[in-house]
């Protein structure tokens, strides 16, 4: 009996430690975050084992004219008139060890869609990587937790 409790106490600290460096679990990414911009914010949420994510504010959401912003660079016409706050920007990410990849994010400005992956820098901060082909052809954003 007195070896067990030491041997059991060393247990839990590795399983807490190992959980600890990890740091990351499948919906930490869940909340409203800020872009690199700063000119919108995009809620991400989970629906079955996937993550998407949607525009919920934008800093200048009418254009000119005062009417809601667009999705005029969407290559599909049919999609041109919807409106870009509400859009879903992010589509189909898997959770696996320590970031979501195997999704898309759309982009608005240009109506071209990427593969992505995301990944937590720490609590309040996520790496989102868009790219191309490889995931070394692409660019990264910072984004801020809002709440």
């Amino acid at each position: 009996m007195k070896l067990f409790k030491p041997l059991l106490l060393f247990a839990l600290a590795f399983v807490v430690s190992s959980k600890s460096q990890a740091g990351v679990g499948p919906d930490d990414v869940l909340g409203t975050w800020l872009n690199s911009t700063g000119k919108g914010h995009i809620q991400i949420f989970k629906q079955g084992n996937a993550y998407y994510g949607k525009l919920v504010w934008l800093k200048e959401p009418n254009d000119e004219a005062g009417k809601p912003k667009t999705d005029k660079n969407n290559p599909d016409a049919s999609l041109k008139a919807k409106p870009i706050l509400g859009l879903q920007i992010l589509k189909g990410f898997l959770f696996d060890k320590d970031e979501w990849n195997g999704g898309k994010i759309y982009d608005p400005q240009n109506g071209k869609e990427y593969k992505c992956y995301m990944k937590m820098k720490d609590a309040n901060t996520l790496l989102v990587r868009g790219y191309i082909g490889i995931a070394m052809v692409g660019r990264t954003e910072t984004w801020t937790r809002i709440k």
